[in-house]
């Protein structure tokens, strides 16, 4: 089974799930499963479509946020974002490690107005590195703060 690290109450972050990892994800109350992982980035990852249909049939929602090794964009952020705001349980967020995931739910979050030193305490928790993004979280903070 796979390995869901926790990035806050609601946030899940994990390396690249299979059908198994469904099951699992429902037993910790995960409500949406979100995809981080382009289609046909790597031959062994599962099928985003497959993952959905397992989701859905499970009673869970799943949603599609593709991230390129080429970076985030406003709209990806965005969209995390308003899934955060409004999903009631936890998310579970994955890519190929969970990097892009939990750099991307950082991102959402700081764009919300989060402090940028727990986000980053919360990912290295986790596991994970806010480095590369960490100016950009605190850009977005220090603009959800002030608008």
């Amino acid at each position: 089974m796979n390995q869901f690290r926790r990035l806050s109450a609601t946030m899940l972050a994990s390396p690249q799930i299979g059908l198994g990892d469904i099951a699992e994800a429902k037993a910790l109350g995960v409500t949406l499963i979100v995809n981080n992982r382009p289609e046909g980035e790597s031959n062994d990852q599962a099928p985003g479509p497959e993952i959905e249909a397992a989701a859905r049939a499970a009673g869970m929602g799943y949603l599609a946020i593709p991230v390129t090794h080429s970076g985030f964009s406003h709209p990806q952020v965005a969209a995390l974002a308003e899934v955060l705001e409004r999903t009631e349980g936890p998310v579970l967020g994955y890519c190929r490690s969970g990097t892009r995931s939990t750099l991307l739910w950082a991102l959402a979050r700081a764009s919300l107005g989060e402090e940028p030193d727990a986000l980053a305490a919360a990912a290295a928790q986790a596991g994970y590195d806010l480095g590369p993004v960490r100016a950009a979280v605190d850009a977005l903070a220090a603009q959800a703060r002030s608008a």
